[in-house]
């Protein structure tokens, strides 16, 4: 293929491709240039010896890859959500929010280095958000200014890494889950040994328990409090005056605790389950030095809160100071914030514009707006899918995929398109886009919302356009919508020797008006026969003596052989007003004999017109005719008068009963295959007769000659 297109003409270019003829390969072609990629040239995917030569000139230089765009709807891989980003917050706007993150990023990350070494967590972080918060998107900020009242000024330090606990994997939670009898049979020893303690307690609020004695130890470990006349009395009346008879109290219970022998039991029994299992072990040594936290571990989820609020409260000083840092900033980057979204108009008018245009079971939403303004962090497009009146559902991208159907799917795509194209508008350089068949497997509704959108794009300036389709209604609706002009609309065709060639496009308009305009051209004039036979059965019937004569055109009948041109033309006049005082040529001429004439004119044309259906309908009138004629020759005995209706088919089982060996069914098998669509001619019925090749059609004819 060799073609210029000249975009001072037209900024955009229709080209209708019957399917096999050039259209995927040359938005391949365009589609490989475009990625740029040295290792993934067009080529000839099946003859790997033949040296592909692909050549695209823009104005005498080789075309920038980076201005070309395939809009392929069956490309599900495409994804464009990350173009929203280039459309950031003023410069002015992301500097300041930068500036302010800088300042506050600084003072968190040392904050961060001291919550390390306390929690010796790999990612404190994440973990402390994670911990209080169900969207992974919140800020450490947020969360910690949430938390800040919940600092303590006495606290508990855990002897214990964080993650031999809490592990990433959540293979300790999965444990406690998976053995949830055995841990309840310990935390039940446990509270029955605490209720018999003379030290330590535990009620539905508080618990008096180890790191409560241990602080009053500490503060008393001077004797000072002693000395002052002071003491402690027990609740069973014990009178202590001194800090290592305390002590020696407190061992006593802790060790009347965990040496008790249906604790022990409880324990042995959390221990066997863990066994030799790797994934558990830095947990089987915590216990194992501690067993009295299996008594937190009971609610997993409120222990973690737990162990990072008494984390925190061990560097609460900080803690304050980073969060009234991040206060005093929060109004200012809220203003920044409701400023920068009002940028964002842009991209929630294209998803607006999309949830009204497509009928689609799902509406688009993005959820991170702020992060892709400010941030410049991908978009995260979520999707609520609805069911006919019920209440929608948020779906992630894989999932709604997975339940829709093709062209709902294909509408998905086209979105990430819309993106693309509206990323490339701010480009410098005209971008060429190529619509590689974008309204396939649409429905109507959807079809239309296609082409608003590529009639959008045509009023721009910003693109140059090539539209690839096989879908001839598709085709007739661009030309019309985008009004474009017969010199910029191509129908293909490729020679024997492979040669593509862009044709002016034909059809544009109605075909039957065409027809009735160059009436007198033999050609038109038997396929007008199709039409006003069809004419007559949809406003009268099957019945009516018209339909019967023009019948008698399309299959061997009685009448055929006395038919004339005049006698058909009468008809016409008569159904076609605009026909009523005009003539023809070839008026005496047999009808049957006029059809076969021009199908052997048709046959030795040279350079024949492949696309045009009047070089198509009369040799497939012509093929059913000589089918007949020989299935009739064959079948002598057989009654035409009571073939009520599908005549060459039944004809055709009486003749595979007859003789099921015949070379000669292989041939009539195509004869009822490729002519129907061409005889039985109406509005719905243009592509078949367009997309087949006339080739095909006089290389059957010549068969359905030979069998005579």
């Amino acid at each position: 293929m060799n073609h210029e297109f000249d975009f001072e003409k037209s900024k955009t270019f229709l080209i209708y491709a019957p399917n096999g003829t050039m259209k995927t390969s040359f938005a391949k072609t365009f589609d490989l240039i475009s990625k740029n990629d040295s290792k993934n040239q067009p080529c000839d995917r099946i003859y790997k010896s033949r040296i592909p030569k692909f050549e695209v000139i823009v104005d005498d230089v080789e075309i920038n890859p980076n201005n070309i765009l395939v809009v392929n709807a069956e490309d599900n891989s495409f994804d464009a959500s990350s173009k929203i980003s280039t459309f950031l917050a003023s410069k002015e706007l992301k500097n300041k929010y930068d500036e302010i993150y800088l300042e506050l990023n600084k003072i968190k990350a040392e904050f961060i280095k001291k919550l390390k070494i306390i929690s010796q967590s790999t990612d404190c972080e994440t973990e402390f958000i994670n911990t209080f918060s169900e969207n992974a998107n919140s800020s450490f900020f947020e969360t910690l200014l949430n938390q800040i009242d919940n600092l303590k000024d006495k606290f508990d330090k855990f002897q214990f890494r964080y993650n031999d606990v809490f592990d990433k994997k959540g293979n300790v939670k999965k444990f406690l889950e998976k053995n949830q009898n055995i841990l309840d049979q310990y935390v039940k020893s446990y509270k029955s040994i605490i209720s018999k303690s003379k030290f330590f307690k535990e009620s539905i609020d508080n618990t008096f328990g180890t790191y409560q004695a241990n602080e009053i130890i500490k503060s008393i470990e001077d004797n000072s409090f002693f000395e002052a006349g002071h003491k402690f009395v027990l609740e069973d009346g014990t009178e202590v005056d001194n800090s290592e008879e305390l002590k020696k109290i407190v061992q006593e219970e802790i060790q009347n605790i965990l040496n008790d022998e249906k604790l022990k039991q409880a324990f042995e029994k959390v221990d066997k389950a863990i066994g030799a299992n790797i994934e558990l072990r830095a947990f089987k040594n915590v216990i194992e030095k501690d067993n009295l936290i299996l008594v937190k571990l009971k609610d997993y989820e409120k222990f973690k809160q737990e162990v990072w609020i008494n984390y925190f409260s061990e560097i609460k000083q900080d803690a304050a100071e980073l969060t009234e840092h991040y206060k005093k900033q929060k109004k200012e980057l809220e203003k920044i914030i409701t400023e920068s979204k009002k940028e964002f108009a842009l991209w929630a008018k294209i998803i607006k514009t999309f949830n009204s245009r497509f009928y689609v079971p799902f509406k688009v939403i993005i959820t991170n707006q702020e992060d892709i303004i400010l941030k410049q962090d991908t978009a995260n497009l979520e999707f609520d899918y609805s069911d006919r009146n019920d209440n929608p559902i948020r779906q992630k991208r894989d999932n709604l995929l997975s339940i829709l159907s093709k062209g709902e799917q294909r509408a998905y795509f086209i979105l990430q398109f819309l993106f693309e194209i509206e990323s490339r508008k701010s480009s410098p350089e005209k971008n060429l886009l190529i619509f590689d068949d974008v309204a396939d497997s649409f429905d109507y509704k959807n079809k239309f919302a296609i082409i608003e959108y590529i009639k959008e794009t045509h009023r721009l300036d910003d693109f140059r356009t090539i539209i690839l389709t096989h879908n001839f209604d598709f085709y007739r609706t661009i030309t019309s919508r985008l009004n474009l002009d017969r010199d910029v609309v191509y129908m293909t065709t490729k020679s024997e020797n492979k040669e593509i060639k862009l044709h002016k496009g034909e059809y544009i308009n109605d075909i039957f008006a065409y027809f009735i305009k160059n009436y007198s051209k033999p050609k038109v004039f038997i396929s007008l026969i199709s039409f006003v036979r069809n004419l007559i059965e949809y406003s009268e019937s099957k019945t009516n003596q018209d339909y019967l004569t023009l019948t008698s055109c399309l299959h061997r009948k009685e009448a055929s052989e006395s038919l004339t041109a005049t006698n058909i033309f009468d008809i016409y006049k008569n159904r076609l007003v605009k026909l009523n005082d005009k003539t023809i040529s070839f008026g005496t001429e047999n009808i049957i004999q006029l059809i076969l004439n021009t199908a052997d004119d048709i046959c030795i044309e040279t350079n024949i017109d492949e696309i045009i259906v009047e070089n198509k309908i009369p040799l497939a009138i012509a093929i059913r005719l000589k089918a007949e004629e020989y299935l009739i020759t064959k079948l002598p005995d057989i009654d035409l008068n009571t073939i009520t209706k599908n005549q060459t088919q039944v004809l055709y089982r009486e003749y595979r009963e007859a003789f099921p060996e015949s070379e000669a069914i292989e041939i009539l098998d195509k004869v009822n295959l490729m002519t129907p669509e061409n005889i039985h001619i109406n509005a719905f019925m243009y592509e078949p007769l367009i997309d087949m090749s006339v080739h095909h059609l006089i290389d059957l004819y010549k068969e359905t000659c030979n069998l005579n």
